[in-house]
């Protein structure tokens, strides 16, 4: 995948559909920080060292071509896809998450995209990166009753 994609070039890449809605010729920023994508949060690993670890023996798998089904949205929803460029990226959920929150790890060498069919997609820079759920409450999650898992 080139540095620079617009939406149709990754759908057409991929063989990912998304809605009519979006403007198919935008380009996908590729971001190397905290970004959002409905119900999801992708958050460099580092700024989650004391929340979130890889295994020591964790499986990392390549990102095939057609994806890794992250998470599906609430009551059978649409999915968010992570894809990448072949060897790229690997993905592992071997891992601990003090908050219950982190979905998986992803590693990537060149810029990798999370897609959504409402959403479109967002381009993620190289590096290592945990995909968490995102979560509505106050304060610390001392007590899980007093929050909420986002749906989109």
């Amino acid at each position: 995948m080139p540095m620079t994609l617009t939406l149709s070039d990754l759908t057409r890449q991929t063989g990912l559909d998304v809605l009519d809605h979006l403007e198919m010729d935008a380009a996908i920023p590729v971001l190397d920080g905290l970004q959002a994508q409905g119900d999801l949060i992708v958050v460099p690993l580092a700024d989650l060292a004391d929340a979130v670890t890889v295994e020591d023996r964790a499986r990392w798998r390549p990102v095939p071509p057609d994806g890794v089904e992250v998470l599906r949205g609430g009551a059978g929803g649409n999915p968010h896809t992570l894809v990448a460029e072949p060897l790229s990226c690997r993905w592992t959920e071997d891992l601990h998450d003090r908050d219950g929150l982190a979905l998986g790890v992803l590693r990537a060498d060149r810029p990798v995209h999370l897609m959504h069919p409402e959403h479109g997609a967002s381009g993620i820079a190289p590096g290592t990166y945990a995909i968490r759920r995102q979560r509505e409450g106050r304060g610390p999650m001392i007590n899980r009753s007093t929050h909420t898992y986002v749906y989109d």
